[in-house]
């Protein structure tokens, strides 16, 4: 019995998806047809495409567990600890002398290569 739901289900995905890439390959079209008019017109008319196409790609199944991947992500994105604007300066500033300090290093290096070189060549 569940396969048959399964199945029933999945055709009716299916179908949702075509109808979501008719609605992305209109706007595609029209935007290119109606390239003479406003593009305020092409854009809002863009923008309901856009707004019907996700609507209707949230009713299938993957487009469910996306939603509820987006969810799940914003409320781990709510748990994290941002650093304070000290520390931020703080890691920022050990950030900037490192890499001076290396930058010098691979000079120096650099400088101490190319004078061997210039040496043994001649």
């Amino acid at each position: 019995m569940n396969s048959k739901v399964e199945s029933g289900n999945n055709a009716l995905d299916v179908v949702k998806w075509l109808v979501v890439f008719v609605l992305v390959s209109a706007g595609v079209v029209g935007n290119y047809y109606y390239s003479a008019e406003s593009l305020l017109y092409r854009v809002l008319a863009l923008l309901v495409l856009a707004v019907i196409a996700g609507w209707i790609a949230l009713q299938t199944e993957k487009g469910k567990s996306f939603a509820a991947l987006v969810t799940e992500a914003r409320a781990e994105i709510r748990k994290v600890v941002w650093p304070t604007r000290q520390e931020l300066t703080q890691t920022t500033m050990i950030v900037v002398v490192f890499v001076l300090i290396m930058a010098l290093m691979l000079w120096g290096v650099d400088s101490l290569i190319g004078w061997i070189v210039s040496l043994v060549i001649g």
